[in-house]
């Protein structure tokens, strides 16, 4: 009999990771059932939305108090669901503050739940861990030096690997795509990722556009390409760039293919988050950005436990590329880096070196469909 499942995810990325999952369920079980909290690439999978995450997802603790009312109605639909429809398991992607509570409450029911891409313990909110011990049957980790952590806590876990490996190709060459964009492929050119969310892009995107005025006054020969985010409002990508000292320059606008961006470009300027491994795959220095608002920074610094938030430099463990943070996140301090990164061969030859050694830990190709493997043979057992 095949397997029925309720999966729950928020953010672009784990949505990206879920249609990759369920694409991979599909392949191993034609039969399969998946239904759930997701979004575009769940749905293209085949899966049944029971709700759309782009309706709660947000960044911040306190800017997360607008979305209650509409993440309690996702919450609601979700049990209801899982009363109605019995599935076989819960697959929880990341977006803890969410999952936690469905899971224990999917788990009331009777429903095993695998936690699939776990919310990071390592970097904040230790106690978390606990948390999983209670509600996690089986967890699937996408970095080696996860599956320790977990071990050690006790809670059964397999290192499958990280989706993105699969899932990072660009769709054009570098010359095809800039060129097709009007750009030169043999001028240097920053790509700029300023988040998927309304709120990241608005506290940050100003402020990287003034950036690129300052690289392109040290750099005059420097293109920009801005790579967006699917479904966000025209007027977060029309920024006045919030320092008056240098010309406004051109920048060319491009959603839903930051593979192609990334891998097109001499460095980056991201927001912490998975455009970071992205941009590792792709062998693409960058200097990461970030910025919440005062309180939920404030609040949030508490419950940090370590000292880096890029997601490479966790990797690497060690600082391969710059963090510029809430009050350090300057146009002036982020152009410091990208002219740099830009220009200082020996630092991009480290960088690279730094960027070949988060590759290497990443694991091999085939993440999605272990995965999978993984989540059917606890269904099945």
């Amino acid at each position: 009999m095949s397997a029925r499942l309720l999966l729950s995810c928020g953010e672009a990325s784990g949505d990206l990771y879920a249609g990759a999952l369920i694409r991979e369920l599909r392949a191993l079980d034609a039969g399969v059932s998946v239904a759930g909290l997701g979004g575009p690439h769940f749905a293209a999978a085949g899966g049944h939305l029971v709700d759309d995450y782009r309706e709660i997802a947000v960044t911040g603790l306190t800017e997360a108090v607008a979305k209650i009312p509409r993440s309690l109605a996702a919450f609601r639909r979700l049990v209801r669901s899982a009363k109605r429809e019995k599935p076989d398991a819960l697959v929880a992607i990341d977006f803890p503050d969410f999952n936690f509570r469905l899971a224990r409450a999917i788990k009331r029911l009777g429903v095993p739940v695998i936690y699939y891409i776990s919310p990071q313990i390592w970097a904040w909110r230790p106690k978390r861990l606990e948390t999983m011990r209670r509600i996690a049957d089986r967890v699937l980790v996408i970095f080696p030096f996860e599956e320790a952590i977990y071990q050690k806590g006790g809670v059964p876990v397999e290192f499958v690997g990280h989706p993105l490996v699969d899932l990072a190709a660009p769709s054009a060459s570098r010359s095809d795509f800039l060129g097709a964009h009007g750009l030169s492929p043999a001028a240097p050119t920053v790509a700029i990722l300023p988040g998927s969310r309304p709120n990241e892009v608005s506290r940050i995107l100003p402020d990287l556009v003034s950036a690129a005025g300052l690289i392109r006054t040290a750099v005059p020969a420097a293109q920009f390409v801005v790579a967006r985010a699917p479904h966000l409002d025209n007027g977060l990508f029309a920024p006045k760039g919030s320092d008056t000292r240098s010309e406004p320059v051109p920048l060319v606008i491009v959603e839903s293919d930051t593979n192609t961006v990334l891998a097109s470009a001499d460095v980056a300027l991201t927001a912490s988050g998975t455009a970071t491994v992205q941009a590792a795959l792709h062998d693409t220095p960058m200097v990461i950005v970030y910025r919440l608002s005062p309180m939920t920074y404030r609040l949030g610094r508490r419950l940090v436990t370590i000292g880096m938030i890029g997601m490479v430099n966790l990797i690497a463990g060690e600082k391969i590329v710059p963090e510029l943070v809430q009050d350090a996140f300057t146009p002036d301090a982020v152009a410091r880096e990208a002219i740099a990164l830009l220009t200082d061969r020996e630092r991009i030859a480290r960088v690279k070196a730094g960027l070949a050694l988060v590759r290497e830990r990443l694991g091999g190709s085939g993440a999605s469909r272990r995965a999978a493997q993984a989540i059917l043979h606890e269904v099945r057992t």
